[in-house]
């Protein structure tokens, strides 16, 4: 009857609980940007790298999701969390065990034979042995607490991998479709030229030109065959890259559209800043920020005496053959006390410990949420821009296009020298390649820009994910499990 009504009683005690409750942090944020709310929200619940109307980028994101080494790292890591949150969680319920001895005992009985008579005494025992820690202080319910949130936190973790693995890809294949096209024209290019340099080697021969034209035809010619092996490098690079992003070892990638074909997808001037909150690198954060408090709880719990009761069930016989008779049985129950008196300022460094690992948690939360709004506003910005220099750049190269035309057509009629048509001509090679280059960027700002907003199109993405290799995360603890 007094373990029953000691068991109430530390039951109704562990509700309360040493260290601080959490409460999320006040972070001044603005209350949005130029936008309506619900047109961000369904755009950033669409699988956005479809709208570039790709089926080969498309294919190629959900290789990565299946395959990719940093998603199922991050998925083992779940794994790993869940368990250590059930055992935390074991330390609410009793631990039961058992044990058996068998001892065998001789004693010389001197005063009979000395040197020779010996006594043997012979004892088994067998036990059911049962112990209980009260969380009064709720040292239990604070470690799992943290436990909870580092699962959570590692959850989150896995969800910001599958962001930054699709936005990697994304990224990738429009790298891979502007170095292709910048090929394209090099080698266009220096085939054109190539040409050229033919008629003046024949020219020159002729005695027609002289050595400085000469000399200006195949400097231009080099200039752009130097161009191609560069690009070739970087292609076969940045091959290899998606291909170790995609869970395969490096080699040749597939392509879809051009560059030029890929579908510009529309985005809005802002998003709101409260759709900030579903980013999984915030909600890891906050997680972590969690941890961090309920573990302050845990060095304080070491402050107060910690109670544990126990209980002994068995059977101890001398005889092998009795040992399990009704005379046998032996049992036992008690209850701990165990507290410190003077540690040498073990438990208060703890404690500060414990305080100081929270106020980085705190610190590094709020960097991540000034880091996610500078993102997206880069982004944005990005976006706004580029868009902006390519409508320029455009107007450059039809204006170059025209350029060129009009100085080797005054060439042809004995108008102007050679040169002019050089100086066009390096011009548009060097603008085309610079267009290229601005088309790139618009298709970075939009990624950058569906990263920085988060959303719920990572819940798609985890789910194809899920396909291969997803770990159990059940973190609801079996009582009769060890």
């Amino acid at each position: 009857m007094r373990v029953v009504i000691t068991a109430v009683l530390g039951a109704a005690l562990a509700a309360c609980s040493v260290g601080p409750d959490y409460e999320q942090p006040d972070i001044a944020m603005p209350e949005r940007w130029l936008i309506d709310t619900s047109e961000a929200q369904q755009l950033v619940n669409t699988q956005w790298w479809s709208q570039f109307q790709d089926p080969v980028l498309d294919a190629l994101v959900n290789q990565a999701l299946l395959n990719n080494r940093d998603v199922r790292i991050a998925a083992a890591r779940i794994e790993q969390f869940a368990a250590q949150l059930n055992i935390t969680r074991a330390d609410y319920y009793p631990q039961v065990g058992y044990g058996a001895r068998v001892d065998r005992q001789g004693v010389q009985d001197q005063a009979v034979v000395p040197g020779f008579n010996d006594s043997i005494t012979d004892t088994y025992q067998a036990t059911l042995n049962a112990s209980w820690e009260l969380d009064i202080w709720g040292r239990v319910r604070r470690a799992s607490e943290a436990a909870r949130a580092e699962l959570w936190g590692a959850e989150e973790v896995r969800r910001t991998a599958l962001l930054s693995l699709v936005s990697s890809v994304a990224t990738s294949y429009v790298g891979l479709r502007r170095l292709d096209r910048q090929l394209e024209i090099a080698i266009d290019t220096r085939d054109a030229r190539a040409e050229a340099l033919k008629l003046f080697e024949l020219q020159f021969l002729g005695g027609v030109i002289g050595d400085l034209e000469l000399a200006q035809v195949r400097s231009q010619y080099e200039q752009a065959a130097a161009v191609v092996p560069g690009i070739e490098r970087q292609i076969a690079q940045l091959e290899n890259a998606l291909s170790v992003l995609l869970g395969s070892p490096p080699g040749p990638i597939a392509r879809g559209r051009s560059i030029d074909k890929l579908t510009l997808a529309q985005i809005p001037a802002g998003i709101p800043s409260q759709l900030l909150e579903r980013r999984p690198d915030l909600r890891a954060a906050e997680q972590q920020l969690i941890a961090a408090n309920a573990r302050i709880g845990v060095a304080k719990a070491a402050y107060f005496p910690s109670i544990s009761l126990t209980g002994l069930a068995g059977f101890a016989s001398g005889d092998l053959a009795s040992w399990f008779n009704q005379e046998s049985r032996v049992w036992g129950t008690g209850g701990d006390l165990f507290g410190s008196i003077f540690a040498g300022g073990r438990i208060k460094g703890s404690v500060v410990q414990a305080t100081a690992v929270r106020k980085e948690a705190l610190f590094n939360y709020q960097q991540a949420i000034l880091d996610a709004l500078r993102e997206v506003e880069d982004a944005l910005i990005q976006v706004q821009k580029a868009s902006e220099q390519l409508v320029i750049e455009q107007r450059q190269v039809d204006a170059l296009i025209n350029y060129s035309r009009l100085a080797k057509l005054r060439y042809d009629n004995g108008y102007t020298s050679y040169i002019e048509v050089l100086d066009a001509q390096r011009s548009l090679f060097n603008a085309q390649l610079n267009y290229v280059n601005t088309q790139n960027d618009v298709f970075i700002g939009l990624i950058n820009s569906y990263k920085a907003m988060g959303g719920g199109w990572v819940d798609l993405a985890q789910r194809e994910a899920d396909k291969v290799d997803f770990p159990e995360t059940d973190s609801q603890p079996v009582g009769d499990e060890n």
